[in-house]
């Protein structure tokens, strides 16, 4: 009946035999042979609260039309509850094959509109109930566990609301319900020839609400790296009234409210519609894959690109491990993937330029996409593993094998020391980088660590390995996070990074629209 995995990532027919892994791993890291079955649904914590019945007192204003009876937006079953209890990350997932689901969410609250989602912040808000919204529950930064045993509280899953309201075709833009799935969105605009070109490696799981209220990243090196990018309007709603902003294309008045809701995490409110910009669809593509001998002059040939003003739709640069782990290219060279493309235009030119850029930097390109066809074999290759990556994530994961990632941005004039202090501080483990998103002024580097686990002992590891390097991105002069949000396991780094006003005006900004604090207490250090 559920076809997706309630203990690991995406989809149970996906789930990544370890034995295959297991031979390659053990090259470079021990393993003990073990391989952690797939585990059983564990007994959960019997539910704390029931769902409201009948027709609520009203005590706010969100709305004046009378209550209805929703009943049926309720759920006590168990799969789900535990499917609802972690996000994605590592811990999770150890915790998950342990069946250690310690504080499950007390009811699943499945919403249809945004009346749905009104009546459950009232009832709440008279109850005394926690609200964590779960989005698609990709989360890999406890951005929807509640971590207070003592608090009850409700999972609330928006994709019922995901419906494409309307397309705008003139001003290229789209009215749409937030728990709306990325490929829902492209199904929906691809009939007029239309997309929405933001491509997260959660793209299949996660929803546009969610992509908003964590600011991800997109697929694409420049340009619209941001959901950000993508904004003209937001409809959010709060325990103390709807926040609708106007849609136009850009506004000097005053401090922009959207950018208050972007990156929020559910702490301010429940994003339920937005206007977003679209695009015509891609008629033009060109791609090469370059190779490099050196790491240090391949990101010197991507800082040229970077600031050269072509825009690559993907400049993404590969260490000699990655290029080896995801790319298959076994002979230590660094691998620059280069891709064009437009509605418009022939994009040939801009990357023989590219390339051009590459060989005043000694790199040689070695495999060229067609013009208006399919990338080369090599970005393919790195494609496919991509986004395999979370499965495979997994199978390592049942090996006894830790590994977590840590992706950041930074100055060009930081990157060689920042590079340098994490592969340090997380030493003796096994360290690749590459390049995600490009910007003139820096790159946004993404580092994934192997190390040898230890069974009982993976998550302290884990937090080990985590505190250190997240220590040398902000000592070295990084972001705590590009694109993974703040939840609650970045926050002791992010009370660090943002500075003092501003927290002081976030946790006032909590205070005026949710002062029961209801909404996904814990997320940002509020």
């Amino acid at each position: 009946m559920n076809a997706r995995s309630w203990w690991g990532w995406g989809n149970r027919d996906k789930v990544v035999d370890p034995t295959g892994v297991a031979k390659l791993v053990s090259a470079y890291l021990p393993l003990d042979g073990a391989v952690t079955p797939i585990p059983q649904l564990p007994e959960l914590r019997r539910p704390r609260i029931k769902p409201p019945t009948g027709r609520l007192e009203r005590k706010s204003s969100l709305r004046q039309e009378g209550a209805r009876r929703y009943n049926d937006l309720w759920s006590e079953d168990p799969w789900q509850r535990a499917a609802h209890t972690h996000g994605k990350a590592y811990r999770d997932v150890v915790r998950n094959l342990r069946g250690e689901l310690v504080n499950p969410p007390d009811l699943i609250c499945f919403p249809s509109n945004e009346d749905d989602v009104i009546q459950v912040l009232e009832w709440a808000y008279q109850a005394d109930v926690a609200v964590i919204p779960f989005g698609g529950g990709t989360s890999v930064v406890g951005g929807i566990e509640l971590r207070d045993p003592d608090r009850k509280f409700i999972s609330l899953n928006l994709t019922g609301l995901n419906a494409i309201v309307e397309v705008d075709e003139v001003s290229l833009a789209m009215r749409t319900q937030a728990g709306i799935l990325g490929p829902a969105i492209q199904d929906g605009l691809r009939p007029k020839g239309l997309a929405l070109r933001h491509f997260p490696q959660s793209f299949e799981f996660s929803t546009l609400g969610g992509w908003i209220a964590t600011r991800a990243g997109g697929h694409f090196a420049t340009g619209q790296t941001h959901i950000d990018n993508f904004i003209e309007s937001l409809r959010v709603v709060t325990p103390m009234g709807i926040s609708e902003s106007l849609r136009v294309p850009a506004s000097g008045a005053g401090p922009s409210p959207d950018q208050l809701f972007l990156g929020s995490e559910g702490a301010l409110g429940i994003i339920t519609e937005a206007w977003v910009r679209v695009q015509r669809t891609p008629a033009f593509r060109a791609s090469a894959s370059v190779r490099f001998d050196e790491f240090t002059r391949a990101a010197l040939a991507t800082r040229d690109i970077a600031q050269s003003g072509l825009m690559p739709s993907n400049c993404r640069l590969l260490d000699p491990l990655e290029a080896m782990l995801g790319a298959g290219i076994t002979d230590g060279a660094s691998i620059l993937l280069l891709a064009f493309e437009s509605a418009d235009h022939p994009v040939e030119h801009a990357l023989e330029r590219a390339v051009e850029i590459c060989r005043g930097h000694d790199g040689a390109a070695m495999r060229r996409g067609p013009q208006d066809g399919p990338a080369d074999r090599t970005q393919t290759s790195w494609r496919d593993t991509f986004f395999k990556a979370p499965y495979l994530r997994d199978a390592l994961t049942r090996l006894g094998v830790v590994i977590e990632t840590f992706e950041t941005a930074c100055t060009w004039s930081a990157f060689p020391q920042l590079h340098e202090a994490v592969v340090e501080a997380v030493g003796p483990a096994i360290v690749t980088c590459r390049f995600t998103h490009l910007y003139p002024d820096g790159p946004a580097p993404y580092f994934t660590v192997y190390a040898a686990g230890r069974r009982g002992a993976e998550i302290e590891i884990w937090d080990e390995l985590k505190a250190r390097a997240s220590e040398a991105l902000l000592a070295g002069g990084g972001t705590i996070t590009h694109h993974h949000a703040i939840g609650r396991d970045h926050v002791p780094w992010y009370s660090r990074q943002s500075p003092a006003p501003f927290r002081d005006m976030l946790r006032a900004a909590k205070a005026a629209v949710d002062p029961g604090h209801l909404l996904n207490p814990g997320v940002l250090g509020l």
